[in-house]
C-alpha cells in the first residue's frame, strides 16, 4: 500500500509538471491610427502584469505566459479583424486583452472570438453598445461605459456654469455613442445643445466642419474625437479661426498628446477620462516608473487590470481554456475575497491555488457589474499654462 501511495503521488507530481504550458495571451491595439500615441501606454501596463504573473511561478503549475502583439489600427473593422484571426487561429492565444476602439472590438468579438470561444478583455472599448452585446460570456471590459461618461461629463459643465454647447463626433460606434449620451445627460440637466454633428477623420482641413460649429455657436466645444486624427484637426481649425475658445474632452482626447499639440491654446479648457485614485492606483504608478513608463497615461491601468483578471481567471478555473475560465472573471473581479491591488498578483495566485477567494481591485478599483464591465471612476482634468492637471475623481 505505500508503495502504491508513493507511485500515485509521484505520478501526480510528473502530472503537475506536464501540466505546465506556455499561454499565449494577445494584445491587440491600435499601434497605428488615431489613437496610436496611447497604445505603447496600455501595451506596458498589460506586460507589467504578464511579468508579475510569469515572476511568481505560481500560475497553473508553472505555466509562463508570452504576449502576442497585433495591430488593430484601432477604426479599421476590417484589419482588426484580421489581426485577432491570426491571434488565435495562427497564434493560438488563449485570451485578447483588447480591443482598444470600440468599432474594432465590436467586429473582433463577433467576427471572431465568439466563433472561437477565445475571451476579450478590452480597457478602452467604451461604447455603450457593448453592454447589450451578444457575447456568450466572453467580453468583459475594465473601462466603464459611455453612458456614465456622458453623464459625467454634463454635470462636470453644468458646475462651470456651461448653459450651451456644439458637439462633433468621431463618425463610428464610439463617437456617436458617447455624443448621444451627453446630449440626453446636459439637456436633462437644463443644457441646451445647438448642433451635434459628425467628423470623419483623416481629413487634412475640418474648416468646413468648424464653420458649421460655429455658426450654431454655444458657451463651449465638445470634442469626441481621437487625439491623433479628426479631433485634434477641428480644434486646430477652431482655434485658427477664433470659433470657440473653450473644448470639453472626453477621454478620446486626454491625454499628453493632447498638451503636445496645443500647449497654452487650451488653456481654461477641461475634460475627463476613466482613472480611479487611491492606494491601487499609486502602488501601480510606482510600478509603472519602475518599468520605464508612464502609469498615468490614458488606459495603462486599465490594460494591467485586463491582462490580469485574464490571468486570475484561469488561475481560479485551473484552466487556461477560455470557455472555462471566462465563468471565473467576475468570481475574481468581485467580492468576496481578499483584496488585491497592483504588485500582489504572486499573492492572489497563491489565494487560489490554495482554494481560496480574491477579490481583485486592481489599479484602476474594479468592481465588475452584472454584464461584465466596471462601473467607473473618472479623473477630472483641466488644461491651464501648456499643462494638464489633475482636479478631482467622479
Amino acid at each position: 500500500m505505500k508503495k502504491l501511495l508513493l507511485a500515485t503521488a509521484a505520478g501526480a507530481l510528473l502530472a503537475g509538471a506536464a501540466a505546465a504550458e506556455e499561454i499565449k495571451l494577445g494584445i491587440s491595439l491600435g499601434y497605428t491610427g488615431p489613437l496610436e500615441s496611447m497604445a505603447p501606454g496600455m501595451e506596458a501596463g498589460a506586460q507589467l502584469a504578464i511579468k508579475e504573473v510569469n515572476d511568481s511561478k505560481l500560475l497553473l503549475d508553472g505555466s509562463t505566459v508570452t504576449a502576442v502583439t497585433g495591430d488593430s489600427t484601432c477604426i479599421d473593422a476590417a484589419a482588426a479583424t484580421a489581426t485577432v484571426t491570426r491571434l488565435i487561429t495562427a497564434e493560438g492565444v488563449k485570451g485578447i486583452m483588447g480591443g482598444q476602439c470600440s468599432g474594432e472590438t465590436i467586429a473582433s468579438l463577433q467576427n471572431v472570438a465568439l466563433a472561437n470561444g477565445v475571451v476579450m478583455v478590452s480597457p478602452s472599448a467604451t461604447s455603450p453598445a457593448l453592454t447589450t452585446i451578444e457575447d456568450n460570456g466572453l467580453f468583459f471590459r475594465t473601462a466603464p461605459s459611455d453612458a456614465r461618461q456622458g453623464e459625467v461629463m454634463a454635470t462636470i459643465m453644468r458646475e462651470k456654469g456651461i448653459e450651451s454647447a456644439a458637439v462633433t463626433y468621431t463618425n463610428n460606434d464610439y463617437g456617436k455613442g458617447l455624443a448621444d449620451s451627453f446630449v440626453a445627460a446636459f439637456e436633462a440637466q437644463g443644457g441646451k445643445v445647438t448642433v451635434n454633428a459628425a467628423h470623419d477623420d483623416g481629413k487634412a482641413d475640418y474648416s468646413a466642419e468648424v464653420a458649421a460649429l460655429a455658426a450654431a455657436g454655444g458657451d463651449a466645444l465638445v470634442v469626441a474625437g481621437y487625439v491623433d486624427q479628426g479631433g485634434s484637426g477641428v480644434v486646430r481649425a477652431a482655434l485658427d479661426t477664433g470659433a470657440f475658445d473653450t473644448f470639453v474632452f472626453p477621454d478620446g482626447m486626454v491625454g499628453q498628446a493632447l498638451v503636445d499639440n496645443f500647449g497654452e491654446e487650451i488653456n481654461g479648457s477641461f475634460g475627463q477620462n476613466p482613472a480611479a485614485e487611491g492606494e491601487g492606483r499609486e502602488k501601480f504608478l510606482e510600478m509603472a516608473k519602475t518599468a520605464g513608463f508612464d502609469g498615468t497615461s490614458a488606459y495603462s491601468a486599465e490594460a494591467y487590470d485586463a491582462a490580469a483578471l485574464i490571468l486570475l481567471g484561469m488561475a481560479a478555473a485551473k484552466s487556461s481554456d477560455p470557455n472555462v475560465y471566462k465563468n471565473s472573471i467576475m468570481d475574481v473581479a468581485n467580492e468576496p475575497g481578499e483584496k488585491i491591488l497592483p504588485g500582489e498578483l504572486g499573492k492572489a495566485l497563491e489565494i487560489l491555488n490554495n482554494g481560496g477567494d480574491v477579490d481583485y481591485v486592481g489599479a484602476a478599483a474594479v468592481e465588475m457589474t452584472d454584464v461584465g464591465e466596471t462601473a467607473g471612476v473618472y479623473r477630472e482634468v483641466s488644461f491651464d499654462n501648456g499643462e494638464m492637471t489633475v482636479v478631482g475623481y467622479r
